[in-house]
């Protein structure tokens, strides 16, 4: 089937631009944004999804302020050019790997915002996650960008408004697409695999210093996805899509002070040998917990590609003291940290999903709380406070 994309010389087959490569059900394509103030005194999230094979295309926008995580969320009919808009929410590339718009236009649950994101760094092309059950099933295989900006513009919560300076609010977008469980699944006859998943994620910004860490672990702490970079600001002229100013680290490892009875941190260090400067060691203090759920991840109604019909919105407002941080629900999480790199200080996220044991760190069970304390990574910590 056609589409306007097809005027376009981006065919990477024999088939129209709008036909998706694979059948799968958890065939997506998303974006997802975060922003934060300077000094750690509100965070956003955001995110959009389109699943092809589902027909379906969501959206959520939420603002954790004053002790309160406010979102909104709509869901509804994907059109076949995948178009980025659903319901009041929409998002627009101004120009690619630069300049993104965000925004949510006035509704009856009281959220709107228009906000835009301007590129500091080069966007970097994250390892490939893949993983397959035993029996050789595919289970997740996406690609994801990763990149850190600045936002301006505004947020309206019942009324209020929040000027977003770009001077003081800064903040990360990726895009991934490919294969990973969305929406409803499918029934099976085979061997339920043991689910265990240790992932870390940590995105943060020191001014005129980037720095990135992802890892992936198995229940015994081998990794599976490791990946460390220092990133520079993009130089004047330098393309947004190339490796200019880009570090591959390497050695990572991570100690972590657990919040007793849950699976978050409380304090981390990060630590991993830098080509230039060599070992580097930052250390990291939350300021709040976003809970992922709030624009979408794992929410039980609003949860990625799932069926709400031609269009359907919502919204929900929750103290972040009335989470339960061992649900299900709200096991997906963003720290909003703040950090220190030598004489740098810096802002960021720690994203954590924690579920089933890992014997480095301590956890046990499927989703019990940590006992509390430090846990180390899986050797030995050797860099010196």
């Amino acid at each position: 089937v056609l589409s306007p994309f097809d005027d376009y010389p981006i065919h990477p087959s024999a088939d129209p631009i709008a036909t998706p490569a694979t059948g799968d059900p958890n065939h997506y394509d998303r974006y997802w944004f975060n922003g934060h103030q300077r000094d750690g005194g509100f965070y956003f999230g955001a995110a959009m999804g389109h699943y092809p094979v589902r027909g379906i295309i969501d959206a959520a926008f939420s603002l954790v302020k004053d002790g309160v995580e406010h979102s909104i969320f709509a869901s509804g009919a994907m059109p076949l050019d995948r178009a980025t808009t659903v319901g009041p929410i929409r998002i627009e590339v101004t120009e690619p790997m630069r300049t993104i718009r965000f925004v949510v236009e006035p509704n009856e649950h009281d959220i709107s915002c228009d906000l835009t994101f301007r590129a500091t760094t080069v966007a970097i092309e994250e390892p490939r996650q893949q993983r397959r059950s035993p029996e050789g099933i595919l289970l997740t295989d996406h690609t994801r960008l990763t990149q850190w900006g600045s936002w301006e513009g505004a947020v309206v919560v019942d009324g209020n408004e929040l000027r977003i300076d770009p001077g003081e609010v800064s903040g990360t977008r990726d895009r991934s697409w490919g294969v990973r469980p969305v929406g409803e699944q499918l029934q099976v006859q085979r061997q339920p695999m043991p689910f265990q998943v240790f992932w870390l994620w940590a995105p943060l910004h020191f001014g005129d210093r980037f720095t990135h860490l992802a890892l992936h672990e198995y229940e015994d702490g081998r990794r599976w996805l490791e990946s460390a970079l220092i990133l520079d600001p993009i130089p004047a002229g330098a393309s947004p899509y190339g490796k200019e100013g880009v570090r591959e680290c390497h050695d990572i490892d991570y100690e972590l002070e657990w919040e007793p009875g849950r699976r978050e941190i409380k304090r981390a260090r990060l630590a991993f040998h830098d080509p230039v400067e060599g070992k580097t060691l930052v250390e990291i203090e939350k300021v709040l917990t976003f809970r992922m759920r709030g624009i979408g991840y794992w929410h039980p109604h609003w949860g990625h590609g799932s069926f709400h019909g031609p269009l359907e919105t919502g919204r929900e407002s929750i103290r972040l003291d009335d989470f339960d941080p061992i649900d299900f629900s709200s096991i997906h999480i963003q720290n909003l940290v703040l950090a220190k790199m030598g004489d740098r200080r810096g802002v960021g996220v720690v994203e954590q999903i924690h579920l089933g044991p890992h014997q480095p760190t301590g956890l046990t069970g499927f989703l019990d709380g940590h006992p509390g304390g430090i846990g180390q990574g899986s050797t030995p910590f050797t860099v010196s406070r």
